[in-house]
């Protein structure tokens, strides 16, 4: 019963399989549009020192002209250099002060043994200065304050919730209040005037001290206060002319207007009209990829796996365009874009990568600010990242293509500014931090190509660089159960990649391909003759149909240890695929002339299949043939070899073999010629170059 439901399953997965695709990119497409500011856009794209090439703008509204950036920064270095400090008179500090000092006064006469008489004139004439000081105030002064060589400054000073102004210079600090009573106490006794003195010292302490709390928050009341604007443009003033040069004050007014134009469609606007908007251009844009990959990749298009990884990752990046939007990060570029190509070019190829690329960049351009500058930037770096790993061999490539990406970006930004700005002095580097951040960000493709790997079955040439490395275990327990196996794998990987990269193609995965197209034979190695080391042969007390079975047999086993090991299913189809459905004709041919009495089951010494499909697999099946007869040669010489590598390959030709493979009689052609020249320098055969000419 549950094989039914799982039969029933698969059917309708492949009934309604081609649906799947469009309603994928319906989701995608919603999704994109869906978190989209929803406003309409301001229409018009300007730069400093540049012409207006538009008609005449005139202001619909009246709105305020902005200040710029480094002039709303004087006025609010201006506003408060105005605001002063403010400072609170204590006056309890006073009384503490009196009520110790008054205290402590008569204990330390006593216990120096001071005259009596005179405790009361010095006591009386110590408060009076102290009382004094008080009065005018003791402030502690606040080191950022101070301005000028003296060291004074104004300050607001707060009585009672009653400020007026001071200067510093109007009141005491401790030293010099101490100064001053020093100065002014006069005593006959010279020791009861430093024991007096010594009181007070002891005793002095500010009672006039700084309010940060209070003054932050009339700093900060003084600059929210401060205008942002310098000015008014009417409803139907000029802004500026056709053939205008943008200069400052123009560039200024087309900001305001810009930003009042926005502010305006905030609430104006209708924002269904504006999503429909948005829902016609990114569905046009996706439509135009799916007509891409049904013309150009139809594999692609057909495997809703992968393309659903391509949704993914265009879907993945608009939503962070959109998110940093809403946040409003100072800068968008600190989104990696090129991050897109990298992925797209290491998991499928070059033409793909850039098509993707521009449709990313083309939906973005609707929404971010300066879209012709933002464009320029991503789509020169994004050609740079797809030519930098062209071939991904070593994964210190992903390091240089970041390297050769950020080069991009600062010629492009150092170009751009001094078009702006017109000269070097003006450009403000620090614009191009987003760059390199991004740039930064962009490494992670590294760990995201490895999840979209597992997650998607996907094999990436990283991957094949990895499975085609001979200590593999895998090709290390081939190497060692079966090492007749392991050398005729080698010797057919390198003529089918020799083969492949001549004509075009994946010359990696088929040489993924071909060093495991026989690792089913780690089972029963010693069944087949290159594992052979005696005369005798473990074939010859079996019968024709079982020996068949065992080399049939060979290919299941592959396809099961090559999936228990979890390899991709790209290398599993040279498996399946490297004899096609021919037959073993050995056995077959034996068992007709043994037994011709015997009805015969042809379908018994056929492999079940399938023929290639790829050029690849085309490829690979006619390296393996090749090289396994070339085995048989007892004198191998040119015209030998020439003779087998021309039989073979039209003995597959004519079985059919051939017949789902992309490749033409010119591929062929070459294929041979290559096979030839290999097979003779492997043989050591001396070429004839008068035939070759």
């Amino acid at each position: 019963m549950a094989k039914i439901r799982k039969n029933s399953h698969k059917l309708l997965y492949r009934k309604y399989s081609s649906n799947i695709k469009y309603i994928m990119m319906v989701l995608s497409v919603l999704i994109i549009t869906m978190f989209l500011p929803k406003q309409p856009r301001f229409r018009y794209e300007f730069e400093k020192g540049t012409v207006w090439k538009n008609k005449d703008l005139v202001a619909p509204f009246t709105f305020a002209i902005l200040k710029t950036s480094p002039q709303v920064t004087i006025d609010k270095k201006d506003a408060l250099d105005n605001v002063l400090p403010i400072y609170k008179l204590n006056r309890d500090v006073f009384r503490a002060v009196e009520e110790a000092y008054l205290n402590e006064f008569d204990v330390k006469w006593r216990s120096n043994s001071f005259p009596q008489n005179g405790i009361a004139a010095n006591k009386q004439a110590s408060f009076k200065l102290l009382k004094y000081i008080y009065d005018k105030g003791i402030i502690a002064l606040h080191p950022k304050h101070q301005k000028g060589i003296s060291g004074d400054y104004d300050f607001s000073l707060l009585d009672d919730n009653i400020s007026k102004t001071v200067n510093t210079e109007d009141v005491f600090t401790v030293q010099s209040a101490m100064t001053y009573f020093k100065n002014n106490f006069k005593s006959i006794n010279l020791k009861e005037k430093e024991m007096i003195e010594s009181l007070i010292e002891d005793h002095l302490q500010p009672n006039i001290v700084f309010d940060e709390k209070l003054t932050s928050i009339v700093q900060n009341s003084t600059v929210n206060s401060l205008s942002t604007t310098r000015g008014m443009v009417q409803k139907g003033e000029l802004i500026v002319a056709k053939d205008n040069v943008i200069d400052d004050e123009i560039y200024q007014k087309l900001l305001s207007f810009k930003e009042a134009y926005e502010a305006q469609t905030k609430t104006i606007g209708d924002s269904k009209i504006v999503y429909f908007g948005q829902i016609l251009l990114v569905g046009f844009i996706v439509s135009l990829l799916m007509v891409f990959l049904k013309l150009f990749r139809k594999d692609i298009f057909a495997d809703n796996r992968q393309l659903s990884l391509i949704l993914l990752v265009i879907t993945t990046m608009l939503f962070a365009l959109t998110w940093a939007i809403k946040l409003d990060l100072p800068s968008l570029y600190y989104i990696p874009f090129t991050i897109v190509p990298i992925i797209i070019r290491i998991l499928f190829d070059t033409r793909l990568a850039l098509y993707l690329h521009l449709l990313v960049v083309l939906i973005s351009g609707f929404f971010v600010p300066n879209s012709f500058e933002f464009v320029f930037y991503q789509v020169t770096s994004g050609m740079v990242a797809i030519y930098s790993i062209r071939n991904l061999i070593k994964r210190e490539q992903l390091l240089l293509s970041a390297l050769f990406i950020l080069s991009a970006y600062f010629v492009s930004f150092v170009g751009m500014s001094l078009l702006r700005e017109g000269s070097l002095g003006q450009i403000e580097w620090v614009n191009f931090v987003p760059f390199i951040i991004s740039v930064l960000l962009s490494l992670l493709a590294y760990p995201l190509i490895y999840a979209f790997e597992k997650m998607f079955g996907i094999t990436s040439d990283v991957a094949l660089i990895e499975l085609t490395n001979t200590n593999n275990k895998l090709l290390r327990e081939l190497a060692f159960k079966a090492p007749g196996t392991f050398q005729h794998s080698l010797q057919v990987a390198n003529l089918a990649e020799a083969a492949i990269f001549k004509i075009g193609g994946n010359s990696l995965l088929v040489r993924a391909g071909a060093l495991y197209h026989d690792i089913g034979k780690i089972e029963n190695p010693q069944y087949f003759i290159e594992n052979q080391n005696t005369a005798l042969s473990p074939h010859d007390k079996l019968p024709y149909e079982q020996s068949a079975q065992i080399i049939i047999k060979h290919v299941h086993k592959g396809i099961e240890i090559t999936r228990r090991n979890q390899l991709p299913e790209s290398v599993i189809d040279f498996i399946r695929t490297h004899h096609g459905n021919t037959r073993v004709d050995y056995f077959y041919q034996s068992f007709l002339k043994n037994s011709p009495e015997k009805f015969v089951d042809e379908n018994i010494f056929r492999y079940p299949g399938p023929i290639p499909f790829s050029k690849e697999t085309g490829v690979l099946m006619l390296a393996d043939s090749v090289e396994a007869a070339s085995r048989s040669l007892k004198n191998p010489d040119a015209q030998s070899i020439n003779d087998l590598v021309e039989r073979i390959i039209n003995y597959k030709l004519e079985q059919h073999q051939l017949d789902n493979c992309d490749i033409t009689l010119k591929d062929i052609e070459t294929i041979k010629l290559i096979f030839k020249t290999m097979l003779m320098s492997i043989y050591h055969v001396r070429i004839d170059y008068q035939q070759t000419l």
